[in-house]
Parts: C-alpha cells; structure tokens; sequence
C-alpha cells in the first residue's frame, strides 16, 4: 500500500470532528499518486457522501467539461476538498471542522508534490490565502515555496448564478499557461546550483 493509501484509509476513518457521526463515506480524494494539478473544492455534497468520490453530482458534470475543454480528463488530475465529510443538508463548514480535516490536506499535498493546486471556491482558497476575496483574486495564479495556487470560483457557483460560467471558463483556460510557467519553475529549481569559477 502506497503513503497516499494509506492516508486515504485514515482519512475515511477519522473520527476528529461531529460529522464523523453523520457522514455515509468520508471522502478522501481521488486521482493518480504524483499529479501535475490538484484540484480543492470546498466539501462533499450528497452524491460524494453516497459514493465516497469527490465531485460526482452536478459540479462534477461542470469540472469534467471544464478539464475537457483544456485537454484534460478526470484521471489526469487529482482532486480533493478542504474538508473530507459531508456537513448536514450541505451547509456551510464550519470553522472547527476546518481545523479538524487541516492536516489533511496539508499531508496530501506534501504526498502528490503537485506544479499546481487549484483552488475551487472561497473556503479552499481561504485555506491557502485567509485574508483574500475571491472575487478579487479569481484568475490569478500565485507561488509559495515551489507550487502555484491559482484560485477559482467553484463549479456550482455558475449552477446558482449563471452569470459566473464564462468567468470560470475563462479562468479555466489560462491553466494550461500556468501548468507551463509551473514546470519551468520545478525545473529550474532542481538544477544544481552553478558554481562560479574564481
């Protein structure tokens, strides 16, 4: 069993928080073990909390159209959520559950090494850049250590507010350039530094 495995295992048995109680399937994430792109939504809804699967309902319909449309297909990427249980009648997370699934998160990313994490709606892109609007940081790609965050409006937003569809398409077909710039960026950092001749 592989490290991402066996955290997956944990993960779908954590008891940490009250929606351990009220889950069906704690729902870890899926996808190949060393990613290019992670991609974070916010929290399962029903169909993921019936299927254990990340994005399977409508959201999931509207992702899989948006990788499509940049040459990408589901297997190709990783995606997971902040948090990894359905909260009640899908509300909001809470704080507390943020805080309980945190080390999750931070564990897989530290697993898959992706070149690029992107992050679908506020609460994902809050875990990386608490203080920033979504509205005002949508599109825009940004490096911490060796990876690129690039934050973007979560699929089921252009399902309740159609207006915002072709600003996630659009947002979604800068990707491509990103992942590009991303990979230089990793190269360029594995190359051993040069020594100077004195």
């Amino acid at each position: 069993m592989t490290p991402l495995q066996e955290l997956h295992q944990k993960i779908s048995a954590c008891p940490r928080c009250a929606l351990a109680r009220t889950r069906v399937h704690a729902v870890p994430g899926e996808g190949p073990e060393k990613p290019d792109i992670v991609f974070i939504g916010e929290a399962p809804g029903f169909n993921e909390d019936q299927q254990g699967r990340p994005f399977v309902g409508a959201a999931g319909q509207f992702l899989e159209e948006l990788l499509s449309s940049i040459g990408l297909h589901r297997k190709d990427v990783y995606i997971t959520n902040v948090i990894k249980c359905r909260p009640p009648e899908n509300r909001d997370p809470l704080p507390g559950e943020i805080e309980a699934c945190r080390s999750w998160l931070d564990k897989q990313l530290e697993l898959l090494c992706p070149k690029l994490v992107v992050t679908l709606g506020r609460y994902s892109m809050a875990h990386f850049f608490p203080k920033e609007n979504i509205s005002k940081v949508h599109g825009k790609a940004r490096k911490r250590d060796s990876i690129i965050y690039y934050a973007m409006y979560h699929p089921a937003a252009a399902l309740h507010q159609p207006s915002l569809r072709n600003t996630i398409i659009e947002d979604m077909k800068k990707i491509p350039e990103i992942l590009a710039q991303a990979s230089k960026i990793q190269e360029e950092e594995k190359k051993p530094e040069q020594l100077s001749m004195l």
